[in-house]
């Protein structure tokens, strides 16, 4: 008997018009690249033997994360809502802000909130879902949040909220 896992909540609908194109353009790019792995599946099935045929077997597996993604996207693009509606207060912080936070310590960092499916904590992107992104909103200008991470409770201020489009 496996172990039970309560299924995990919904991630938010929401998304950035860019981060929606992006989607697009990973789906697009998905079929053209299973029509190239289609044909070199057959062309490595007509190899022969294909218990023992490690081509065959590679671009069977290669098909398998394809389709899963493909079928993932066109799940997933007709839930999603674009939010690209600038908010009533922009000194508050909402879906889309970049918000620039200082820590206890004096360091400084900046985020943007979108949404689950643009994720990229690299660019300093965090999702609308994550503890600190929903400590932060409806939160303005020099207030301060306290958000419990792995290390422990962290207090950050709001020292900045943008709103723009475009990438800085």
């Amino acid at each position: 008997m496996g172990r039970y896992r309560p299924p995990q909540p919904k991630p938010s609908p929401y998304i950035t018009r860019e981060g929606y194109e992006r989607l697009q353009n990973e789906l697009r790019a998905l079929w053209v690249r299973r029509a190239e792995v289609t044909q070199a599946l057959a062309a490595a099935a007509a190899e022969g033997d294909r218990s023992e045929n490690a081509e065959y077997i590679y671009r069977k597996k290669e098909l398998g994360g394809i389709d899963r993604r493909i079928r993932y996207l066109q799940k997933r693009l007709p839930e999603l809502t674009i939010a690209s509606d600038a908010p009533s207060n922009p000194q508050q912080v909402f879906f889309g802000a970049r918000v620039t936070l200082e820590s206890d310590n004096g360091e400084t960092v900046e985020y943007r909130i979108v949404g689950p499916d643009e994720l990229a904590p690299d660019r300093g992107d965090i999702s609308v879902d994550s503890p600190l992104a929903r400590a932060l909103l409806k939160k303005g200008i020099d207030d301060e949040v306290t958000v419990e991470t792995p290390g422990g409770q962290v207090t950050y201020y709001i020292n900045a909220v943008r709103y723009n489009p475009e990438r800085d």
